[in-house]
């Protein structure tokens, strides 16, 4: 049973017949390997055409910034994943990526829909600064949080967000969605009436808005990043487990209570 209006089934990325591979009208053997970077032909693969230099470098810039952040939750259950199952380092770094939510990696994603929604508005006719601050003051009203700005480790900045920035100035890429990333960042400080950092998304989503990356595919970033680095820490995890040591610390920090039980 079809759902919607029936339509001829087909791909245009990859097609394998007896003697070729065929990627995005392109021979795999005799023209991409060899020729392009991993990153280049991921940008091809997504998009369906290769990257230029720009876009090149400011992928590779991105996701080396977010493929590594320490022991996270993510690789936490990653870990721990492993620990109960050492052969299953599919399911480890599946366990891993489920969890790159909103709350942890996936902020970027949210950042590019306010960054989206601004610019629709400002492409409308409105003052850029005035869609700046009624998006953040609509945030603060509803007892939101503005995707983008706050960290619990880096302050008064994100180190990370600060390189990008500056590397998108230097090479020139910046536009105008990392000058309403920008806007944003300074009607946060007047609305919360005090700075807040800017993180490490905020800046992932304007650069590649500005970089003609497609809006949707966002979050595709954080979780290709994040896939190298949760295999990183799932090798070492092999070598040197420390699963079940963490999960000893989660029992001990945790304090059991026993609940009401009058049923009232």
């Amino acid at each position: 049973m079809h759902s919607g209006k029936p339509r001829e089934p087909t791909t245009q990325i990859c097609v394998a017949k007896a003697d070729s591979i065929e990627v995005r009208g392109r021979d795999l053997c005799h023209d991409l390997m060899g020729r392009l970077s991993f990153t280049e032909y991921f940008y091809l693969l997504l998009t369906g055409r290769e990257p230029t230099e720009s876009q090149r470098y400011f992928l590779d810039l991105l996701l080396i910034a977010i493929a590594e952040h320490g022991m996270v939750p993510t690789v936490q259950a990653a870990r721990m994943t492993l620990s109960a199952d050492p052969d299953s380092l599919q399911g480890a770094l599946a366990a891993g990526l489920l969890g790159c939510g909103p709350v942890l990696l996936g902020t970027s994603e949210l950042c590019g829909k306010l960054l989206t929604e601004a610019q629709a508005r400002v492409a409308a006719g409105e003052d850029a600064d005035a869609v700046a601050f009624g998006l953040v003051q609509d945030i603060r009203n509803s007892g939101r949080k503005v995707p983008g700005f706050g960290h619990p480790i880096h302050r008064p900045t994100d180190p990370r967000a600060e390189r990008i920035l500056t590397l998108a100035d230097v090479r020139k890429v910046s536009g105008s969605n990392v000058a309403m990333a920008r806007r944003i960042g300074a009607a946060v400080s007047m609305v919360w009436g005090k700075p807040l950092v800017m993180n490490v998304s905020m800046p992932i989503a304007a650069v590649l808005l500005d970089l003609e990356f497609p809006a949707a595919m966002i979050k595709a970033i954080p979780l290709l990043a994040r896939t190298g680095g949760i295999l990183a820490h799932l090798f070492e995890e092999l070598q040197n487990p420390v699963g079940f040591a963490m999960t000893a610390h989660a029992e001990a920090a945790v304090t059991y209570r026993r609940g009401d039980q009058s049923g009232d």
